[in-house]
C-alpha cells in the first residue's frame, strides 16, 4: 500500500451511523405517524364532533351562560397565575443562575416539585391547608376570606402547578450566558437593576416569552388540583376544562366538544402567536442564539 492511498484513506471521512437515507425517511416517517396519532387526529376529532349537529347546536353551546362565566374564570385565573409565576420565575432563575448560597439545590428541587406531585394530591394538599378543620381554614372564614370552593383556591392551585415553566426555560439559558456581561456592567457603573433590567433581561426575552406561553397553556388547561379545590359550582367555579366535563357526564356530548373545540382554539391561539413572533423577530432571535 502506498504513502499516497493511506493517506487518502485516512483523510476519508466516516459515514455516521444511522445517516443513510432510508434511516432518516424512517425516523421522520415515525415521528409524522405518532404526531399524527397523538396530536392532529384528537384535534380533528373534537372539532369534527363540535360540528357534527350544525353550526346552530355549536353557537348555542359556547352561547350558554354557565360556559360564558367558565370561560371568563379560566381567562381570569391565567391573567393572575401567570404573572405571578412571571414574577416568581424570572426572581428564582436569576438568583440560582448568577449567584451562589446556600440552600440552592434545595431551591432546584422545590422548583421541579409541580412536576413530581399529581395535580390531584397537590388539590388535596391545599384542601388540607384551608380546609374547614385545618389551622388556616377557621381563621381565614373568621376574617370573611373564602379559599377553597371560590377562586382564591384555584388561582392558588393554578399558581402551584404552573410555577415551574418560566424558571425552569430561564434557568438553564441564563446559566450558558454566564455572567460576564454583568460584571463588565457593573465595572462601568451601573447598578443592579439597571444592570437586569438593560443586560440580564434583554438576553432571555425568548426564554421568558416561550415560558410564559407554555404557563399560559398549561394554566388554561389545568384540571386536577382546581378540580379537587373548586367545589363544581356551575357559573360560579368551573373553569372550561371542568365545565367541559360536566357537560359530557350530562350526556350532552355535542355542547361537551363545542366548549372543547373552543380551549383548543384557545391553545392554538397561543402557538400562532409565539409562532408569529418568531417570524416577525427571526434574525434577533438567531443572533442570540450565536451569542
Amino acid at each position: 500500500m502506498t504513502e499516497a492511498t493511506s493517506t487518502s484513506k485516512i483523510n476519508k471521512p466516516r459515514q455516521t451511523i444511522g445517516e443513510g437515507p432510508r434511516t432518516r425517511l424512517a425516523l421522520i416517517a415515525v415521528a409524522l405517524v405518532f404526531l399524527a396519532l397523538m396530536l392532529i387526529a384528537p384535534l380533528v376529532v373534537v372539532f369534527f364532533e363540535a360540528f357534527s349537529r350544525g353550526l346552530g347546536v355549536y353557537i348555542d353551546a359556547l352561547a350558554m351562560p354557565d360556559t360564558m362565566s367558565a370561560l371568563q374564570l379560566t381567562l381570569l385565573v391565567a391573567a393572575i397565575a401567570v404573572p405571578a409565576n412571571l414574577v416568581f420565575g424570572v426572581a428564582a432563575s436569576w438568583a440560582i443562575a448568577k449567584f451562589e448560597f446556600k440552600g440552592k439545590s434545595f431551591l432546584l428541587t422545590l422548583i421541579d416539585l409541580p412536576f413530581a406531585v399529581s395535580p390531584v394530591v397537590s388539590g388535596l394538599v391545599f384542601v388540607l391547608l384551608f380546609g374547614a378543620n385545618s389551622v388556616l381554614g377557621p381563621w381565614l372564614a373568621d376574617m370573611g376570606i373564602q379559599v377553597l370552593f371560590a377562586v382564591p383556591g384555584i388561582v392558588i392551585a393554578t399558581i402551584f402547578i404552573t410555577f415551574p415553566f418560566v424558571a425552569r426555560e430561564l434557568i438553564p439559558l441564563m446559566q450558558q450566558q454566564g455572567s460576564s456581561e454583568e460584571e463588565a456592567a457593573v465595572s462601568l457603573g451601573a447598578g443592579g437593576w439597571r444592570t437586569f433590567f438593560l443586560v440580564t433581561l434583554p438576553n432571555v426575552k425568548w426564554g421568558l416569552l416561550y415560558g410564559v406561553l407554555l404557563c399560559n397553556a398549561r394554566a388554561m388547561g389545568e384540571f386536577g388540583a382546581v378540580s379537587v379545590v373548586s367545589g363544581h359550582i356551575r357559573g360560579q367555579t368551573n373553569t372550561l376544562p371542568l365545565h367541559i366535563e360536566i357537560l359530557y357526564n350530562d350526556n350532552k356530548a355535542a355542547a361537551a366538544f363545542a366548549v372543547a373545540s373552543l380551549l383548543a382554539m384557545l391553545a392554538l391561539l397561543t402557538l400562532a402567536v409565539k409562532t408569529l413572533l418568531e417570524a416577525r423577530f427571526a434574525g434577533s432571535l438567531a443572533a442570540q442564539r450565536r451569542h
